[in-house]
């Protein structure tokens, strides 16, 4: 079934009424008819299963025959803080994390980083990630729309990472692999917890020892060295399968 975001539906009891891109899309994109069903997702975690009832020219109207709390969310908000990979591997980083139930995704500028941010393109690129967080979230049954937030420096997202219940950092020099299995099941009844990747050649020693000092646990993925986009999402998968409900 389809699945589309609409804001403010809090008060909806009837039907829903969908606009903007979303009407190109049925119309002309995947070509539903009235009486079709689709599913639309408050983009807080709340489900409406609609019946297609009229489609105008800018306007679809969805009559609501069942309301239900979203399955797909994790127990846990899961922010990835990446460390800016090189050319458009954040697109395919923030398509298979919002897949694997990532709350909200932080581009994070290390002192590894080799990719020179253009001020001027900031926000189209934002927009860009953002709209491909919006399109994996469809995709994958999210009652949520997971947030790229704008672009900050390692302090800032150790700032940021304050604020979370939990913070881990993947690092070849961690302990063992069962002390960060002890970690990983110390996850249970966190509401929040934070993930720090990093760039190509991976964070600098320092930028280790600030997030270690700011309370983050240091864990091992195993004995090979895996690529930026690759640790992120098998962290992600390893955590989906261990509190997954």
């Amino acid at each position: 079934m389809h699945r589309f975001f609409v804001d403010n539906l809090s008060g909806a009891s009837d039907n829903i009424i969908i606009t903007g891109s979303d009407v190109n899309h049925i119309k002309n994109v995947l070509r539903l008819r009235v009486g079709e069903k689709i599913m639309v997702s408050d983009g807080s975690g709340t489900d409406y299963e609609c019946s297609i009832s009229d489609i105008g020219s800018d306007v679809v109207t969805a009559d609501i025959e069942d309301v239900f709390k979203n399955a797909a969310e994790l127990p846990i908000k899961i922010t990835l803080f990446q460390g800016m990979p090189k050319s458009d591997k954040l697109e395919l980083i923030i398509q298979k994390a919002v897949e694997l139930g990532v709350y909200e995704i932080v581009p994070v500028i290390t002192k590894r980083t080799v990719v020179k941010i253009d001020d001027k393109k900031v926000d189209k690129k934002l927009d860009r990630y953002n709209g491909i967080a919006e399109s994996a979230g469809k995709q994958s049954g999210r009652g949520i729309v997971p947030v790229v937030k704008p672009f900050m420096s390692f302090k800032q997202a150790l700032e940021y990472a304050k604020t979370l219940d939990m913070n881990l950092i993947p690092y070849e020099e961690a302990r063992g692999m069962e002390y960060s299995r002890e970690v990983i099941k110390d996850i249970h009844g966190k509401k929040s917890l934070g993930i720090f990747i990093g760039p190509e050649g991976g964070f600098a020693k320092e930028e280790v020892d600030m997030a270690l000092d700011m309370g983050a646990k240091c864990i091992t993925l195993g004995n090979r060295i895996l690529r930026t986009e690759t640790a992120g999402l098998a962290i992600l998968s390893i955590i989906m399968f261990e509190v997954d409900e």
